[in-house]
């Protein structure tokens, strides 16, 4: 018995001890200033979209210029993890990076939502999450091609419009429904076309009046000639704020009187507020988190990137910072649960 309790007295004493040493190595650590963390280090930008597209394309060019923006100047390597819609690399962030700073991504900026539109593979509280910034925010548009009869936003709550989109719940789709929804508008959504390339031909072939949604950074660095030629019409836009190279269409939000109304439009275009965001996993410490934000928007004040981008027809023209995102992400998800179940309905397509 005596012999049992000074070998249990033995491993308590060598756990404190253990334990005493890793609180030691923790806290000298966490004593590191966040150069001494970053110096001769990597970073790895997890990207959420297949090589080759724009968001690939985006991550790439802040990789290549955000390193010298970070203490210590890291080294930025980029990796691609898509799937689901950039679920897959919104959940490797929130459950398996570690919580270093030396691990962020760029994601589709649907994925801090899709927890609220109910998807159950969003299975992250983005509340939770480190948002870094993003280059600029999306303004949605609906468009005509110039042939159709409809000709402003008052013929299209009035007669039906047709608008290509790959599936019913696709973004163009639930755009389009939303559109229905609180402007009034005459949407039948054609669903099928394999994406907004074929859409836009069979607009051209006078098959359909529109595509479900069109961004503006979308239509002037694929299409930049149909508005000066006049190949469309824009009827309305929507977003977080209003595009001022188009002064005078109509904006959304300014026709919403209903509060109810307004607020479901501000969560639905949430997305489009995010742009294209960056992020790190949970519960960075601090001074890390402060770093990555800071460079992130150096970066996108950097002449060298806005020239790279600019050659890459990329926009990087209205930053948004990780503290604006984090602020509208959590505002969203503290309005009313009746603009989640409206949101969900027109998501879902009930």
């Amino acid at each position: 018995m005596m012999s049992n309790t000074r070998s249990l007295g033995s491993l308590v004493c060598g756990a404190t001890l253990a334990a005493s040493a890793l609180f030691s190595v923790q806290t000298g650590a966490l004593a590191q200033s966040v150069e001494e963390v970053y110096r001769g280090k990597t970073i790895s930008m997890v990207v959420s979209s297949s090589p080759g597209g724009g968001y690939d394309a985006l991550s790439r060019a802040v990789a290549r210029h955000m390193g010298k923006h970070m203490p210590g100047n890291p080294t930025v390597v980029v990796r691609n993890m898509p799937g689901a819609g950039g679920i897959v690399a919104t959940s490797f962030i929130n459950k398996v990076a570690p919580r270093d700073g030396l691990t962020i991504a760029g994601v589709q900026n649907n994925t801090p939502f899709e927890p609220l539109f109910g998807t159950k593979e969003a299975d992250y509280d983005p509340t939770k999450m480190t948002w870094l910034g993003s280059p600029s925010v999306e303004t949605g548009l609906l468009i005509v091609w110039h042939s159709s009869p409809i000709m402003t936003l008052a013929d299209a709550q009035k007669m039906e419009m047709t608008a290509g989109a790959s599936g019913a719940n696709s973004t163009p789709s639930f755009y389009a429904r939303l559109l229905n929804e609180l402007l009034g508008t005459k949407i039948k959504v054609i669903a099928g076309f394999p994406g907004q390339n074929e859409a836009y031909l069979a607009m051209e072939r006078g098959e359909l009046d529109s595509y479900g949604v069109t961004f503006w950074s979308s239509l002037t660095s694929t299409k930049p000639q149909w508005l000066p030629e006049k190949k469309i019409r824009i009827l309305v836009q929507y977003g977080p704020e209003k595009e001022t190279d188009l002064p005078d269409v109509p904006f959304g939000p300014d026709l919403i009187k209903n509060e109810a109304d307004r607020l479901l439009m501000e969560a639905a275009y949430a997305p489009l507020a995010a742009g294209r965001p960056f992020v790190a996993p949970p519960a960075l410490p601090a001074d890390r988190t402060a770093a990555l934000r800071k460079a992130m928007m150096d970066t996108f004040k950097d002449p060298d990137f806005l020239a790279e981008a600019a050659k890459q027809q990329l926009q990087v023209d209205k930053p948004r910072s990780g503290e604006q995102i984090q602020a509208q992400i959590k505002r969203v998800y503290e309005m009313p649960a009746s603009v989640s179940e409206r949101l969900r309905k027109i998501a879902q397509n009930f």
